[in-house]
């Protein structure tokens, strides 16, 4: 199998890190290609009519895309238990809460970087972060004890959308008011695999 990637993405890196978690990373070829919301690479237009990254490339079958998918998949190819049956609609929200925070913080560094100075919002801005800031206060005052025990992707999750903010949005300092969450996220980045993946 091969993995479309940017190594930046923190959806991408999610996959990532959980190849490097089930031990699949032998079995799957990660191939880098330049892409933005302008100008998608025609290697990821070629398998995803949406032009986004990651893509799974199957053997036997149509490519894969959207991280929760390919991370979903490759938990089963693994037989792996980062989706556990117990703690399933948990698990699912606390993921789904962490690609909140992961969307708001690629859609502000999006219209830095790919709008024009004369047509950027700083309203729009704004009111991304204020998503991106509340799901935050939101894992740090309900979530934390799902962040304990086995690994899961809703951990693998969080620890990569609080490393994206602090690659992009560092400023911001997510850590204040959240120090439950930032000590579990100072642990959390010394993992083999967030450490291989880092950017």
């Amino acid at each position: 199998m091969r993995l479309l990637i940017s190594p930046a993405s923190p959806f991408v890196r999610k996959v990532r890190v959980l190849l490097r978690e089930t031990g699949l990373l032998d079995q799957v070829e990660e191939v880098n290609v330049t892409t933005t919301p302008l100008a998608s690479d025609p290697t990821v237009l070629a398998v995803n009519p949406i032009g986004k990254i990651p893509a799974l490339m199957r053997d036997d079958g149509p490519a894969l895309y959207d991280s929760r998918v390919i991370t979903r998949f490759l938990n089963e190819v693994a037989g792996a238990a980062l989706y556990p049956e117990g703690q399933i609609w948990d698990v699912l929200t606390l993921e789904a809460t962490a690609d909140g925070i992961m969307e708001a913080a690629v859609l502000m560094t999006y219209e830095l970087r790919f709008r024009p100075e004369a047509q950027q919002s700083a309203a729009w801005t704004e009111a991304q972060w204020a998503k991106a800031s509340r799901a935050v206060a939101a894992i740090n005052d309900r979530w934390m004890g799902h962040l304990a025990g086995p690994v899961n992707i809703g951990q693998i999750s969080v620890g990569c959308a609080l490393s994206y903010l602090d690659l992009r949005h560092d400023l911001r300092n997510w850590r204040a008011g959240n120090a439950d969450l930032a000590a579990w996220h100072a642990a959390w980045v010394l993992r083999d695999s967030m450490v291989a993946t880092a950017t």
